[in-house]
């Protein structure tokens, strides 16, 4: 893209009023509600017990997701109207936010578990994914131009997760560290990063995982449990055995809404990490299924909305937020069942936690901004290709497909230059 390309974006960019629709995108809205709802459902289910046993009140982890869940909702709607363009002026202030919160849990929160991961009653761990995602986007977007060199692309990423990632480390939190490389290597992916780069940072992904593996006993520990385990199930970590045994008593169709027997019987922390075993227990595969589905189709609209954006800087916050709560959704799963080591990842929408559900409240309020603004979109061709090419998967005849909205934008911009 040229220098005078480059210009006139930014003069459109600036100039450029965003126009909203007044709609949310409904099919978004349906499956987030339903994650809602059917959380809130499990949450109960999964809590009162512990709840009734801990603070003598059945009701009280589910009183305070709510609480959780109110503080949520208005953030989303709040960043549901908040032109998700003004991130470009904030997320150098909310990374630094965020990473005197990351220092300050090192140096004032109180160990547990083994952790130091709360302070003033949130995990800024969550927080930090969520500005992690939103920084990389937006930093991404400004760099789009010189990813191909080393020396602006790879090292500066690599100094940015590095960063984040090791303040997150050292709480400890791996599966959250985990998730904010992950990330950044997927957000570089998705916006034109070189393929030798995106490999040389795939290795160096590997070589410290092992690293980490090999140092901290906490990841010795639960890559040692998970190879047991891959070998032998009977030899897999207590956890797992655990919702093994929950996922199996549930069989097809489940021994009915608030009847696991798991949860009272050994099942560790059912209403957060090994959540979805109580899910699989009360409503089976096909509950199981139909609950996967439902991440499905949020993240199949999320994708939608990335296409749909009117830049490629919506582009990029629409697709590492939806990957971003897939993610989460992905390795809680796979750990619940024995395919990926122990991590503490949260299922969204269904874990109790509040710092969870805020930040993916949060995400969901900006996705709902993106998809709500129309108008002329400054996305260039070699950007759409260079996007379109991870992104859309579609094929018909031999060439992938684009959508209708995406021909006529790209007509238009064709007509412009000539």
């Amino acid at each position: 893209m040229g220098t005078e390309t480059f210009v006139n974006e930014r003069s459109s960019a600036q100039n450029r009023r965003p126009r909203f629709t007044g709609g949310f995108d409904m099919p978004l809205m349906v499956s987030v509600v339903a994650l809602v709802v059917f959380g809130l459902v499990m949450l109960y289910s999964a809590s009162w017990d512990f709840s009734l046993g801990a603070y003598d009140d059945a009701l009280f982890m589910f009183k305070n997701q709510v609480k959780w869940l109110a503080l949520g909702l208005v953030i989303a709607l709040f960043l549901a109207f908040f032109d998700y363009h003004y991130w470009r002026r904030l997320v150098v202030p909310a990374m630094a936010v965020t990473m005197i919160l990351l220092v300050a849990v090192l140096l004032t929160s109180e160990i547990r578990f083994g952790a130091k991961r709360s302070i003033f009653g949130g995990q800024p761990s969550e927080l930090a994914k969520l500005i992690s995602v939103l920084y990389l986007s937006v930093w991404l977007y400004a760099k789009k131009q010189f990813l191909q060199d080393v020396s602006i692309g790879l090292i500066p990423l690599g100094v940015i997760l590095g960063v984040v990632g090791g303040l997150i480390y050292q709480q400890p939190d791996l599966s959250a560290a985990a998730t904010v490389f992950m990330l950044g290597g997927l957000l570089f992916f998705l916006a034109g990063g070189d393929l030798k780069q995106i490999g040389a940072l795939l290795i160096i992904a590997v070589i410290a995982a092992w690293v980490v593996s090999s140092v901290s006993v906490t990841g010795r520990e639960r890559v040692s449990d998970f190879v047991a385990g891959i070998k032998d199930p009977l030899q897999a970590s207590y956890h797992v055995r655990r919702s093994f045994e929950a996922i199996v008593n549930g069989g097809w169709f489940g021994v009915g809404l608030g009847q696991s027997r798991s949860k009272f019987t050994g099942l560790p922390v059912a209403p957060t990490d090994s959540v979805f075993a109580v899910v699989a227990e009360e409503f089976g595969l096909f509950g199981s299924i139909a609950l996967i589905s439902l991440y499905g189709f949020l993240v199949w609209r999320g994708l939608v909305i990335a296409r749909r954006a009117p830049d490629m800087l919506g582009t990029l916050l629409a697709s590492g937020l939806v990957i971003w709560i897939s993610t989460e959704a992905l390795i809680n799963i796979a750990v619940m069942v024995g395919l990926l080591p122990f991590a503490g990842n949260a299922l969204p929408f269904i874990s109790a936690g509040g710092s969870n559900l805020v930040a993916t409240l949060a995400a969901i309020g900006i996705l709902f901004n993106i998809s709500r603004q129309t108008g002329e979109g400054t996305i260039t061709d070699d950007e759409w290709r260079s996007y379109s090419a991870v992104a859309n998967l579609r094929w018909w005849n031999g060439r992938r497909s684009v959508s209708r909205a995406r021909r006529a934008q790209r007509a238009n911009q064709s007509t412009t230059r000539s």
